[in-house]
């Protein structure tokens, strides 16, 4: 596939993602951490304006002078922006507004992809569509968030399944011995999975399916959100501060365990891999099973054992840099390296990611206390 039509692709896909959405769903931000809809849309746009047309297309005039101001996320080297907390606070750009946007930059790119270019443009094309592509997973991370907290938990048209676990459980194992670890392709990757290096592992056995929500429920009924031994100090004083005593979007009526899913409240699908959790969860959780989570080089290492992309798994390996790590110059070098401090690493790909956007080497990266992304746990032992 061209890079045109990979754009082509790419752009439209966002734009089929919101077609069910009502016009109200789109400015709402519940959560500092949550980004409303309009704002995916068009800081997506916003990239492509800022780091190719703008730097790149003689004479290009930007649709509207405030969007740099309106839509830029965390690139300092880019200028100042809204604070993330306000992004629920624009009415103005209106959707309709935001939507001529993206179809301004769309011409503009076109026209721009139908010349000749060079790589380096090139790579920062993919990386704009990579980027891109991330945003449409966060888009249904945020847009479940979104209704998921309200009273009459609505519906909008989807494709996030999972699927139920109907293997029994196997344990796959890993001799001791030196590996490497890191991107080495001749395909794009993210500069955090540059840096390629070895590892020693242990000899280990990893689990050949995720946690289920049977598995999970069993946990909760032997008083795991109660039981202080098998968390971590500060994930304990998170849940108490929160008031957590199961996943979220998990709500427990008439004795049983309801959740909140795209498609609506419903009864717990007990096969299906249980999601939405902290990564102190799934800490406790392996606690309380007398095992442990996978550090992210013994996922990479183990990955061609399993099938995974159901969920991304969390490891218990911090987000820092590989060895020989380096950041590009000025505000393309943000996209990654100055996260790598007081994160963790989640390995594989969920049902919410593009397809072909994950591969063994694809580092995610969360808070430990988040749990609205799609997050799963795998064991080993």
């Amino acid at each position: 596939m061209t890079l045109k039509h990979s754009y082509i692709e790419t752009r439209q896909r966002f734009i089929t993602l919101c077609r069910t959405l009502k016009t109200e769903d789109y400015s709402v931000q519940p959560a500092v951490f949550v980004s409303p809809p309009k704002w995916h849309l068009a800081h997506s746009t916003w990239f492509f304006e800022q780091f190719v047309l703008s730097a790149h297309k003689p004479n290009y005039k930007v649709f509207d002078i405030d969007f740099a101001y309106l839509f830029n996320s965390y690139y300092n080297n880019a200028g100042e922006r809204v604070l993330r907390p306000n992004r629920g606070l624009m009415t103005r750009p209106t959707v309709d507004e935001v939507y001529q946007y993206r179809a301004y930059v769309d011409q503009q790119m076109l026209e721009f992809l139908s010349e000749t270019i060079s790589e380096d443009i090139k790579a920062i094309i993919e990386l704009g569509l990579q980027h891109e592509q991330q945003h449409q997973e966060l888009f249904y991370y945020d847009i479940k968030y979104i209704l998921g907290n309200q009273p009459t938990f609505p519906t909008i048209e989807n494709a996030i399944r999972l699927s139920e676990i109907d293997q029994p459980e196997e344990w796959h194992k890993i001799d001791e011995g030196i590996y490497s670890i890191g991107h080495d392709e001749d395909s794009f990757c993210y500069d955090n999975e540059l840096g390629r290096h070895k590892v020693y592992l242990n000899e280990f056995e990893i689990s050949n399916r995720l946690v289920t929500n049977e598995d999970y429920i069993n946990f909760i009924d032997d008083q795991g959100y109660t039981n202080f031994n098998l968390w971590h100090a500060e994930g304990w004083d998170f849940i108490q501060q929160h008031g957590i005593q199961a996943p979220e979007y998990w709500h427990k009526v008439d004795g049983k365990w309801h959740q909140y899913t795209l498609e609506g409240f419903q009864e717990v699908n007990l096969k299906n891999p249980v999601s939405h959790l902290s990564f102190y969860e799934a800490y406790a959780f392996a606690e309380w099973k007398q095992m442990r989570l996978p550090t992210e080089f013994e996922w990479e290492v183990a990955s061609k054992q399993f099938n995974y992309g159901e969920l991304w798994e969390w490891t218990n390996s911090a987000y820092l840099p590989y060895p020989n790590y380096s950041k590009a110059p000025g505000a393309i070098g943000e996209y990654n390296g100055k996260f790598m401090i007081n994160q963790m690493v989640l390995r594989g790909a969920s049902v919410a990611t593009v397809n072909g956007h994950s591969r063994p080497t694809y580092r995610n990266f969360f808070h430990p206390e988040m749990r609205w992304q799609f997050s799963g746990i795998r064991l080993v032992k």
